[in-house]
C-alpha cells in the first residue's frame, strides 16, 4: 500500500479543492475545510490518510474500509481516520452530501484531554458507518451548511465554532448505534493492533507530575499484552503502516505538547512523567520530532 495521503497530497489529487486563500496551517495549529460531495471523485484511492474525515453522504456506493467493505444505499455519515485505510467507489451519477477534513491538531488545539481515536465513531476496530433516520438527516445538513459558511467568515474565533460543530457531529451520531453489516471481520494483526493503541491510548493524559508513564517501549507493551514483540511489531507495521516505535513517539510528543501549553509544571517535571530519565534526554527527543525546543512552545 502506499504511503498514507496527505491534505497537500489530497489538494493535488483534487485541484479543484485546493483552497486559494486557506493554508495548511488555517486554524493556527492544524487545518479544517468543508465542502460539498456534488463535485467528489467517483472512485477514490484506497489508502490512508494522514486527516480525519467526516463524510455526510447522499448517493450509492460501496466503502472500502480495512478488510470490510459495506454498500451505501441510502443516506450515511462515514468517520475515517488516519490508522485505517479506505476507498470510496460511487454507483449512482446523483452524489450530493458534504465533508469535513481535519487534522488532529485542529481538533487537539485546545482539548489536552480530546483524542479522537477513544471516540466510539472513530476508534479502531469500531464500525464507522451511521445510517441517519430523516430528522437526523435534516439536522446533520444544517450542521454542515452552518460549517461551510463558518469557514468562509471573518469572526476571529470561528474555528473554535467549528471544532464545536465537529463534536455536535459526533454526539449526534453516538446516540445511535453505527450499523454493523459489514462483510468481513478483522484479522489476528487488526485485533493486535487495536488493543495496542487503546493501551496506548490509556496511558494518556498524565494529570500530575507525580506520575509517571508506566510502558515506554515496544517491549512493555508487548509484555502487558502477552505477545511476542516481533507479533506485536509485525501487525501494527501491517495495520496501521506505522511502526510501534513511531506510534509510541507520536503520543508522547503530543501530550508533551499538551502538557507544555496548558499547565505550568516546569521542563523536568513533564520529562520525567513522560519516562526521560533526564530532562535533556526529553529535550533532545523532543527536537528531533519537532524541530523545536520545549521552551519555543511556551
Amino acid at each position: 500500500m502506499k504511503q498514507a495521503e496527505s491534505v497537500s497530497d489530497f489538494y493535488n489529487r483534487l485541484p479543484s479543492h485546493a483552497p486559494t486563500d486557506v493554508p495548511l496551517d488555517n486554524a493556527g495549529i492544524g487545518h479544517i475545510n468543508v465542502f460539498s460531495r456534488e463535485t467528489c471523485a467517483v472512485v477514490s484511492p484506497y489508502s490512508r490518510r494522514d486527516f480525519y474525515k467526516v463524510s455526510l453522504i447522499i448517493g450509492k456506493g460501496k466503502i472500502y474500509y480495512a478488510d470490510k467493505w459495506i454498500q451505501i444505499d441510502r443516506p450515511a455519515l462515514l468517520f475515517s481516520n488516519p490508522v485505517v485505510p479506505y476507498s470510496w467507489e460511487a454507483e449512482s451519477e446523483q452524489q450530493s452530501g458534504w465533508y469535513c477534513l481535519f487534522t488532529e491538531d485542529f481538533i487537539q488545539h485546545s482539548e489536552r484531554v480530546t483524542n479522537l481515536q477513544d471516540s466510539p465513531l472513530f476508534k479502531i476496530g469500531s464500525n464507522p458507518i451511521f445510517f441517519p433516520n430523516e430528522a437526523q438527516l435534516k439536522e446533520l445538513s444544517t450542521i454542515f451548511k452552518k460549517m461551510q459558511a463558518e469557514m468562509c467568515s471573518t469572526y476571529p474565533h470561528k474555528y473554535d465554532i467549528l471544532r464545536s460543530y465537529l463534536h455536535l457531529i459526533i454526539h449526534e451520531a453516538m446516540k445511535n448505534n453505527p450499523t454493523t453489516n459489514f462483510h468481513a471481520y478483522a484479522n489476528a494483526a487488526s485485533r493486535v493492533s487495536a488493543l495496542f493503541l487503546e493501551l496506548l491510548e490509556r496511558q494518556f493524559p498524565i494529570d500530575s507530575p507525580a506520575l509517571t508513564l508506566k510502558l515506554k517501549n515496544p517491549a512493555d507493551y508487548a509484555t502487558s499484552l502477552s505477545v511476542h514483540i516481533n507479533h506485536l511489531n509485525r501487525s501494527v507495521k501491517e495495520v496501521t503502516g506505522k511502526t510501534t516505535t513511531t506510534h509510541i513517539a507520536s503520543r508522547i510528543i503530543r501530550e508533551a505538547k499538551a502538557l507544555l501549553q496548558h499547565t505550568d509544571w516546569n521542563i523536568s517535571d513533564i520529562a520525567y512523567s513522560l519516562g526521560f530519565e533526564y530532562p535533556s534526554y526529553f529535550t533532545l527527543f523532543f527536537k528531533k520530532h519537532t524541530g523545536l525546543a520545549p521552551t519555543q512552545l511556551r
